[in-house]
């Protein structure tokens, strides 16, 4: 599970880096919050967790690393999208999909911190 969180966060750093190329481009910055919340929750959080799961091995075989693993990878694109929408005034409704998603997404990093402090060992 290491290995698929790496390359998830790898697709998480190219879509940041295009939503900051466009920015620049065109200095056009509505959308900077869904930039930094994919390079921060996308590249770096799901880098960093990939990591921790390679040198730990035990803890990516856990119900609480799959459980995380999903609500992550579904909450995250849900908020993403959520806040792109409402930003560029689409429809209100996008504001209540984006706090669920995002909702989703804590709850993912919830299940990875008990993992963290329930199951690592020294």
């Amino acid at each position: 599970m290491g290995i698929r969180l790496i390359k998830i966060a790898v697709i998480y750093f190219f879509i940041g880096l295009l939503f900051g190329l466009y920015m620049s481009v065109t200095h056009v910055f509505k959308l900077a919050t869904v930039h930094v919340h994919v390079n921060l929750l996308g590249w770096m959080s799901l880098a960093i967790i990939g990591l921790i799961y390679i040198q730990f091995p035990k803890l990516e075989r856990t119900p609480a690393a799959k459980i995380h693993f999903w609500l992550h990878n579904i909450g995250l694109p849900i908020m993403m999208i959520g806040i792109a929408c409402a930003i560029l005034g689409i429809s209100p409704i996008f504001f209540p999909i984006a706090t669920v998603g995002g909702a989703i997404t804590i709850l993912g990093v919830l299940f990875f911190g008990y993992n963290i402090l329930w199951h690592l060992r020294t």
